[in-house]
């Protein structure tokens, strides 16, 4: 019987798909993707502060990944904003942009005291969307293609039905199967299984990309959350699309498993090569504020807070417990004058910015 996009897919299998998905071209690229992610896993230890990664990296991908959404806001833009107080007004898309770094880091915290779960992914969503979100109930859901005025998937119903398919697929994240199938493989299922079962009225791409690194976390396939597909699905997102409907469709799955193993390989390396580039670039920072700056004002700790964010501000260093605040102003100040930041006045805010920081983290 073909497929009907125009009807919901209450018959979507649970996991895993009853077929051999360890060929020789997919173990191969396995091999492929896990020495990449090892790398990666060891280049985020040559960061001495953990703080660099876990700020500056998320914010790259939170605005890759909103992009897929049609969400659109400048590094610049969402940078500054990131550090901008309470209240300050900021543009609805970058606040957007924000919240998905605020429920990345919502879902490494909980990661740390209970397990991966779909109820831990509402309340990554429910950050998102900045309310409460509850798994959908009724029926009529459908994605289209806006700019064809089709209909292209009719994910299952509310209710019963996709409650239950949510607790099958948490079963299958917290439990292996017989199979015992090679973790980046079970990603690649989870991953379009989440995405099939659409549980959310909305924020389901965004919050199933965040599942990705929260998996691979778990999993002990990294320390720290510092690994983003957002960026490869924007460069592919055609193929991206047309393997998940294949799946549905026409339960091709190999070809689906393979992208995803690609994804994580080259992300992996780009990764571990922008992690290199900071580390190097912390390291020539450090010398020249130790060669040109008075001894009173250099230390480490200084030189690594304006690493932790692009655009570093004087309350930073007071909260930081490096000085008071007119000798901060001063601290920062003398390194502008050597070349290592840049100030602008940002409303009433004076915002200094680490140029050749940017510059890496707006590398493709």
């Amino acid at each position: 019987m073909k497929f009907d996009r125009t009807k919901a897919y209450n018959e979507l299998p649970p996991l895993p798909p009853p077929i051999d998905l360890e060929s020789k071209t997919v173990l191969k690229k396995c091999v492929g993707a896990h020495r990449a992610l090892a790398s990666l896993k060891s280049a985020g230890n040559l960061i001495p502060n953990q703080d660099i990664l876990i700020n500056a990296l998320p914010l790259r991908e939170a605005q890759d990944s909103s992009e897929i959404e049609n969400i659109v806001t400048t590094g610049d833009k969402l940078y500054k904003a990131a550090i901008l107080p309470p209240g300050a007004t900021i543009d609805p898309q970058t606040k957007e942009v924000l919240r998905y770094r605020t429920a990345l880091r919502r879902g490494y915290d909980l990661l740390k005291d209970q397990p991966l779960s779909t109820g831990m992914l509402r309340q990554v969503c429910e950050c998102l969307l900045d309310h409460e979100v509850q798994f959908r109930q009724g029926s009529g859901t459908q994605l289209g293609n806006k700019a064809m005025g089709v209909v292209v998937y009719t994910p299952p119903d509310g209710g019963e039905i996709l409650l239950d398919k949510l607790n099958l697929l948490g079963d299958y994240i917290r439990k292996p199967d017989d199979n015992d199938l090679d973790p980046l493989i079970r990603l690649a299922l989870i991953h379009y299984q989440f995405e099939a079962i659409h549980p959310f009225e909305d924020g389901n791409g965004r919050t199933g990309r965040i599942l990705n690194i929260l998996y691979l976390v778990e999993q002990g396939l990294l320390d720290i959350p510092v690994l983003y597909l957002s960026h490869y699905i924007i460069e592919h997102r055609k193929d991206y699309y047309r393997l998940l409907r294949d799946v549905t469709e026409k339960q091709e799955w190999e070809p689906w498993v393979l992208f995803m193993l690609s994804a994580v390989e080259a992300t992996s390396m780009r990764t571990h090569q922008r992690i290199l580039a900071i580390r190097h670039l912390l390291e020539e920072t450090t010398t020249l504020c130790r060669t040109s700056l008075p001894k009173q004002i250099y230390s480490k700790e200084l030189v690594e807070l304006v690493f932790v964010q692009p655009y570093c501000k004087i309350q930073f260093v007071v909260d930081a417990g490096i000085s008071q605040r007119q000798t901060a102003a001063d601290y920062l100040k003398a390194m502008e004058e050597i070349g290592v930041l840049k100030s602008e006045k940002v409303g009433r805010e004076k915002l200094f910015s680490n140029p050749a920081l940017l510059k890496i983290l707006k590398e493709p």
